[in-house]
């Protein structure tokens, strides 16, 4: 079934593009759903061709067979990252041994749900084996399901039945995952939860039973040709859409969205199995049948070569440049696994390859008249060249950063006592005139103005600017803290106007830890009423939820006129110096300018 590889290769390079940050590409992350859909449909597909009523499946069989097909790569991946780190970033090994310990026991996904980690950790770095929950849940599916299904197929032996009990396993699973899931929070425990997304490989299973692949005939009329083709195509133009569109925040998506994908993702994968498929033949070229070929090791490879060859600060933007060659260097290493470590392995003939590999060698050697030193110098020269250029890529991304240890920024240092002392002149510790000060007031306004009627609403980004801001402003009232949401601020709102604290003009600076729902946002604005001017700050953070808090603010603006949007997002653009190496917090020159952002939009 060639067109299936094709299939594989679209879906890993949905998710390359997703964890670069391709707009186009925002729901790349459910090239992972149809991952699921297809290792449910082939290993059901296997396991009921190999059943036997007498002796049922061959367990061990099934399950060294997994294991020598999955472990050599892995196994491999985890040894190049941890030589990576070790070499170039020593100062993180010691938090990735539970990454390196889960993803070998293939638990990583119950890792990522209840990790506690604690607020600066979050802003970190991400793990570069974050990845491998998917591997987790698939190897789950692989321990469990064969025991489950050997039993269904001895007492149901009509596959019609078997297949609805199969289904009332999608149902429930797909139900688990709307009642688990809350909008507005973190999605973590449906997202990464293998009761919460067994549903997409359980569909692809009971494509297996009713769509078995060895009864699959070329013998099709022709409008059962073009039927087939008509249902795929549609299908598939369903799931690019999808990939073009989502967000992992939206709550369609945890209330049946997933579901009709991998529905969708199922129908796509019953017509390329069909060998009367013109769009497997598509599927099947050569190009694409390569990619699919490796794309386990692909998948394996493409996260550690983006999180370690990224820079820790970007506010430019997709580096076009850079994001191809960490495509190719992941396509390379990926393809150097299948060749010399995956394929040799899963055929059992790993020593016979090394016999071959070596007598090539020899044969060459003797060919050329070249002394054994010399080849095995090339050899040793060859490696040498490949692992610098590899190293290569992770010196010139992380050439201009600076260590992430010697500038962890801490919210205590933002407001020492000694740094609340208003400066003279309006001058800054630098000796140069404040950006804010200057840029919004001017001197004959600040006495005029006093920030009176100002309420601001935020998280510990409001906390870096606030001592700037009251140095302008002294009658402002900041309420923020540190990790704040905005499905917190309703009750932050209500609290400030028991108070009386609430101004006339409410300032809200939240969604750098986390996403929310339009819905959410509108009942915020419900609150505050119409007879307040409200100023909302977008975000600049480097976490999925960026584009989505920005997209809500934008479209809240320009649905509101009486809203003012301030576009910290552009106003941050190119400008690296402002951050600290999470991203988020801002040195000096970040709160400066920050700062003048904001009071331009409040003051008069």
């Amino acid at each position: 079934m060639p067109g299936l590889d094709g299939l594989r290769a679209l879906s890993v390079m949905a998710v390359i593009a997703y964890h670069q940050n391709l707009t186009w590409a925002q729901g790349g992350f459910l090239g992972v759903c149809i991952f699921f859909v297809l290792s449910g449909y082939l290993i059901t597909d296997i396991l009921v061709a190999k059943w036997k009523p007498s002796a049922g499946v061959n367990l061990k069989d099934f399950w060294l067979g997994r294991a020598r097909r999955l472990l050599p790569a892995l196994f491999v991946t985890l040894a190049g990252v941890i030589v990576w780190i070790s070499l170039f970033d020593p100062i993180r090994l010691s938090s990735l041994w539970d990454d390196v310990l889960a993803a070998m026991f293939y638990s990583s996904n119950w890792l990522l749900t209840f990790q506690k980690v604690s607020y600066f950790a979050s802003f970190g770095l991400p793990s570069p084996l974050g990845h491998l929950w998917s591997l987790a849940v698939e190897e789950q599916f692989y321990l469990v399901w064969p025991l489950l299904l050997g039993l269904g197929l001895h007492y149901i032996p009509q596959r019609g039945r078997l297949a609805g009990l199969m289904l009332a396993l999608v149902i429930t699973s797909a139900a688990a995952m709307a009642i688990v899931y809350t909008p507005g929070l973190d999605p973590s425990r449906v997202y990464y939860g293998t009761d919460t997304r067994a549903f997409s490989l359980l569909i692809g299973a009971v494509l297996a039973i009713i769509w078995p692949s060895r009864k699959l005939s070329d013998d099709l009329s022709p409008r059962g040709r073009i039927a087939l083709d008509v249902v795929g195509g549609a299908a598939l133009l369903a799931v690019l859409w999808m990939i073009w569109k989502s967000n992992q925040y939206q709550t369609f998506l945890y209330y049946g969205g997933l579901l009709l994908f991998s529905v969708a993702s199922a129908v796509i994968v019953a017509v390329l199995a069909h060998p009367a498929s013109r769009l497997g033949r598509i599927f099947g070229m050569k190009p694409l049948r390569s990619l699919g070929v490796c794309s386990y090791g692909i998948y394996l490879w493409h996260y550690p070569v983006i999180v370690l060859t990224s820079p820790t600060v970007n506010t430019g933007g997709v580096n076009i440049q850079l994001a191809l060659g960490q495509t190719a260097l992941s396509i390379s290493l990926a393809a150097f696994s299948w060749f010399f470590i995956e394929d040799p392995i899963r055929r059992g003939k790993w020593k016979e390859f090394l016999q071959g590999l070596l007598y090539h060698l020899k044969w060459w050697q003797k060919s050329l008249g070249v002394p054994r030193k010399v080849t095995s110098a090339g050899i040793v020269l060859f490696f040498s060249i490949f692992i610098l250029a590899v190293s290569g890529c992770a010196m010139i991304s992380q050439a201009k950063q600076t260590d992430i240890k010697s500038e962890i920024i801490s919210e205590p240092e933002q407001t020492k006592p000694e740094e609340t002392e208003p400066r003279e002149s309006g001058e800054n510790g630098a000796g140069k005139k404040s950006v804010a000060g200057e840029e919004t007031l001017g001197a004959d306004k600040k006495d005029v103005f006093t920030g009176k009627g100002v309420t601001i609403i935020g998280d510990s980004v409001m906390i870096d600017i606030e001592l700037e801001l009251k140095k302008l402003f002294p009658d402002i009232i900041v309420d923020a803290e540190i990790g704040r949401q905005m499905y917190q601020a309703p009750k932050v709102i209500g609290n400030l106007k028991e108070q009386g604290l609430l101004g006339k003009t409410v300032v809200i600076e939240l969604g750098a830890n986390g996403a929310f729902t339009q819905d959410q946002f509108m009942d915020i604005l419900n609150l505050l009423g119409q007879e307040r001017r409200i100023v909302i700050v977008n975000t600049r953070v480097p976490k999925p939820w960026e584009s989505v808090v920005n997209q809500i603010l934008a479209q809240a603006a320009a649905a509101h006129p009486e809203i003012k949007l301030v576009d910290w997002h552009s106003a941050s653009s190119g400008h690296n110096d402002y951050f600290y190496p999470d991203g988020v917090h801002l040195k000096q020159a970040g709160i400066q300018a920050y700062a003048a952002l904001v009071s331009g939009a409040f003051a008069p």
